[in-house]
């Protein structure tokens, strides 16, 4: 049956399962985790436990087991959780077929954090009426992309480093920029004077590094195996995300890996020499934009780059000198290097 506030199945003959808890579930068995499910969805996890328990006990059984190091499902969840991400993806495709007869609303996705003057910049260059814009992890925005939630959405790839993901290659991708890996240190550090480190230079850091489900964890995994006895290097806090990096390396004295736009004002960068480039993409259903608006997009979305990177004074400076490595920028470069 339909009820207000989406689909709603019968089960036990009292109790009714909403969309809103297949969404949960979804999110859930995505993830692997009720802790970051909870984050994901925006809920404290008390609240998303107590609803797992009532959707669990509308189905008649627990649909997880629940670990230290996550949730997998039941047996009843093997039978369940399909049909209820189905559900979902059924919801997300009437969402989005009705948001294709709309040209007003542009939605953007962008991994991590998106800065409010993104948004304006597309605001002032597309066509439309209204963008929109979202903040979600790389693999959950190419899902979105995938089935048209999302217009268009800009995300990290390691195709330089490991095989893009399946998913991606169903999509029309564009490289926005090829961005470096750099080592943050706190200002005064001893190598916060150097004008690029190498390898060798990392081996004895106490780090600040990313969660293992972070995407810039593959990242970093590829530069520690290039120190010489030290690919386990010492540790001092996981984090799960760029900002949260450099609050620790500010304030605890650790080193982090960053890409120059992933860093703060109030730590100091220093190039690694050797170290491969991320690469930056948009990716967008082949038939979901025009020619024209992709254009304006992707013009837009790298002018943006360019104007963000100056605020970076160090990392500005690099990419004047060192062109060869940034060609998707350099229409727009000083033209004495461009």
């Amino acid at each position: 049956m339909v009820h207000r506030g989406g689909y709603r199945l019968r089960a036990g003959g009292c109790v009714n399962v909403e969309l809103r808890h297949a969404k949960i579930v979804a999110v859930i068995d995505r993830v692997g985790s009720i802790s970051k499910a909870a984050v994901e969805l925006k809920l404290p996890q008390s609240s998303l436990t107590a609803q797992l328990r009532r959707i669990e006990k509308a189905v008649g059984g627990d649909l997880f087991i629940r670990s230290r190091s996550g949730v997998v499902a039941t047996s009843l969840g093997e039978r369940l959780i399909p049909m209820l991400v189905e559900l979902v993806q059924q919801a997300d495709m009437v969402i989005a077929e009705a948001a294709a007869f709309s040209s007003d609303v542009f939605r953007f996705g962008h991994a991590e954090w998106t800065p409010p003057s993104l948004r304006s910049a597309l605001q002032d260059a597309l066509p439309v009426g209204e963008v929109q814009t979202e903040t979600l992890n790389p693999a959950a925005a190419v899902e979105a992309v995938r089935r048209g939630v999302l217009n268009a959405a800009m995300v990290p790839s390691m195709a330089l480093i490991a095989p893009a993901e399946v998913p991606e290659l169903a999509l029309a991708r564009t490289i926005i920029v090829r961005e470096p890996v750099w080592l943050a240190v706190p200002w005064g550090h001893p190598l916060s004077g150097y004008e690029t480190v190498d390898t060798a230079d990392l081996a004895d850091l106490t780090w600040v590094r990313f969660t293992r489900d972070h995407w810039f964890h593959p990242i970093e995994r590829h530069v520690f195996a290039k120190l010489d006895g030290r690919a386990d290097p010492d540790v001092l806090h996981y984090v799960d995300g760029h900002h949260e990096a450099m609050s620790w390396v500010r304030d605890a004295g650790a080193a982090a890996l960053t890409t120059p736009t992933g860093a703060t004002r109030d730590i100091c960068l220093v190039p690694i020499t050797g170290t491969e480039s991320t690469e930056i993409l948009l990716v967008r259903r082949g038939d979901a934009l025009s020619r024209d608006t992709l254009r304006s997009l992707v013009k837009t979305i790298r002018l943006y780059y360019c104007e963000y990177a100056r605020t970076i004074p160090r990392y500005w400076c690099w990419i004047i000198e060192h062109p060869e490595n940034f060609t998707e920028l350099r229409r727009f470069l000083p033209t004495a290097v461009a």
